[in-house]
């Protein structure tokens, strides 16, 4: 588990692609401390194993799954990720709870900066648009954001200058992919109104007229 506040950011320093799966490479620095083989560390939102380190730099393994639902397979040396140890049960949860078991792939559709934030535009499936309700949690790339906006085809983000100059946000452009995590709490909620009510479709009335809110 992770809170999706984002520890540090690390650069990809080799990629060894093979059959279905890829030994990936990472320089950091806070990560590191205390490390040991067998952690787990969430990169840009996925969470993977460590198999190796050293002083300045750590090793995953990702699998055939990985690279099927998530922007792994298009990682290129000297690419900006994000990085967050595993939580610990003595941790505040500052941000939301986060499994690091990607749903799915957004783009980014439109960027709009101002003196005080940056709103970011997404668009994905219309499967993981039902899981995302305004004021709800998302996570980009292993950043926990609160919704925006949500309509049938995207929804909007607003990110503090902390949070976007300290992620690989600030590296981001229109039409780049990243990893998405719905909120864990939304996949149930849809679960039990589909198998009882029919209905996959999540909104702030459904919610509330169920006795979620």
């Amino acid at each position: 588990m992770f809170t999706g506040l984002i520890e540090e950011t690390g650069q990809i320093k080799n990629i060894k692609y093979e059959q279905n799966s890829a030994y990936i490479t990472i320089k950091a620095q806070k990560v590191l401390d205390g490390i040991k083989i067998g952690d787990s560390i969430s990169i840009n939102g996925a969470c993977q194993t460590v198999i190796s380190f050293s002083s300045n730099e750590f090793t995953v393994f990702a699998s055939k799954e990985t690279l099927s639902v998530s922007t792994f397979s298009e990682f290129i040396n000297g690419k900006i990720v994000n990085l967050e140890r595993a939580l610990r049960l003595c941790d505040r949860i500052d941000g939301h709870i986060v499994s690091g078991h990607i749903d799915g792939i957004a783009a980014i559709e439109k960027i709009d900066k101002f003196s005080q934030n940056v709103e970011i535009y997404f668009n994905t499936e219309k499967k993981l648009l039902n899981q995302i309700v305004r004021k709800g949690s998302v996570t980009i790339d292993g950043i926990s954001l609160t919704v925006a906006e949500v309509t049938d085809t995207n929804f909007k983000v607003v990110v503090i200058p902390h949070t976007f100059e300290n992620t690989n946000l600030h590296t981001l452009k229109t039409g780049d992919r990243v990893n998405l995590e719905t909120d864990i709490i939304a996949k149930y909620i849809e679960k039990y109104l589909s198998s009882n009510h029919n209905s996959s479709s999540i909104d702030m009335n459904l919610l509330e007229r169920n006795g979620f809110l």
